[in-house]
């Protein structure tokens, strides 16, 4: 069977991109190398706005709804922010969410391989061969959406993707409070901060640093945050992942092909949000493959500029906000973080009703004077 469009990687970007492509009549192929549902190292915040994109309701994998943000300076000055939106802030668990994403992708029609890991791509003249483990497979276009670590990117000819180290650790605990706040702690890592999510059954807590080298005790310093609220390391899974954060305008298409999710780098540099930007990226991939479909030679050259301009043009300004407040991070804290407003704001970037672009300046000129 030749499909329309082989998706490679179960993760939000391929689940969302098969959503989207099989509810518009495609004939589509999800491949996954693991056995869903899977475990995904991810802290798990989801905005509530990826709701507008789809018609079936998230609930069923909403693990818990956090309505408060704590943050902290080296586990001391606290401030607590009660967030000011219709809806709270979700919290999944990526085995669930991702697992039930591609079930409604497979009600709408696509077909998934899980246990199937990709070995290998050929064109064959106007569509691909995708070779696996577990036979060939044909697809006129093919949306890479591996993640990370996956090797897609690299067989498709782009540049090899700039990753940074995370690490998370996963703590199950039956009594985890129902109002418990969603926790920052900066100053213990330098270029980073630590995180501290509440679920319904424990705790996701994580480490990363987003600028300069990399810093190599964050799996100690995570380890010292997490005896100081009581988790038992013995009883909890450590996990590292690679964190492709977006670092300025690339190409996403090749032929017949484009990347989406942490494959095209979408990762934002300074929250590291990363579920919502990949979902939006499957969206357009799915829409770019669609175009070409119905016969647009410039639809994957057009998801390019679309990802860069509506995308990556503003996590330029984001970048920028990363390099000036890990330069100066207590200020930063201080004269940022602290603030009530602050929160709002970020959160309704997160939301999609603000723009980098629109505040970055400005809070800039909040940090520069302090900083020298």
């Amino acid at each position: 069977m030749m499909f329309d469009c082989i998706i490679v990687g179960a993760g939000p970007a391929g689940g969302t991109a098969a959503y989207h492509l099989a509810k518009g009549g495609k004939s589509v192929l999800v491949l996954e190398k693991e056995s869903l549902p899977r475990y995904k190292a991810c802290a798990g915040g989801v905005s509530p706005a990826i709701q507008k994109w789809f018609d079936f309701d998230f609930a069923p994998v909403i693990s818990a709804k956090v309505k408060q943000i704590r943050y902290t300076w080296k586990m001391e000055d606290p401030v607590e922010v009660k967030l000011k939106t219709p809806e709270p802030m979700w919290m999944v668990q990526r085995d669930a969410f991702d697992h039930f994403l591609i079930q409604q992708a497979q009600q709408k029609g696509a077909e998934l391989r899980d246990q199937t890991a990709v070995t290998g791509i050929e064109f064959k003249g106007d569509h691909w061969q995708v070779n696996t483990a577990n036979g060939s497979f044909e697809g006129r276009y093919i949306i890479a959406a591996d993640g990370a670590k996956g090797p897609m990117a690299k067989w498709l000819g782009f540049e090899e993707r700039q990753q940074r180290t995370a690490i998370a650790l996963e703590n199950k605990n039956p009594n985890v409070a129902a109002n418990e706040p969603i926790r920052f702690d900066f100053g213990q890592v330098k270029n980073g901060y630590i995180w501290h999510m509440p679920k319904a059954d424990g705790y996701s807590l994580g480490i990363g640093t987003f600028r300069g080298g990399e810093d190599k005790n964050l799996e100690r310093t995570l380890g010292d945050y997490a005896k100081k609220f009581g988790i038992d390391l013995n009883s909890s899974q450590q996990y590292e992942h690679a964190l492709c954060l977006w670092n300025g305008e690339q190409k996403l298409h090749t032929q017949n092909a484009v990347l989406a999710g942490e494959a095209a780098c979408v990762v934002d540099p300074f929250t590291a949000e990363g579920i919502r930007p990949s979902m939006y990226s499957g969206i357009k991939a799915a829409e770019a493959i669609e175009g070409a479909l119905a016969g647009k030679g410039d639809a994957l050259e057009k998801y390019t500029q679309l990802i860069n301009e509506e995308w990556g043009s503003d996590m330029g300004y984001a970048s920028k906000l990363t390099g000036t407040f890990f330069r100066f991070p207590g200020i930063g804290y201080k004269v940022g973080v602290k603030q009530p407003k602050a929160t709002q704001i970020m959160l309704q970037i997160m939301c999609g009703e603000l723009r980098y672009s629109e505040v970055v300046n400005r809070a800039l000129k909040r940090l520069i004077p302090f900083g020298g």
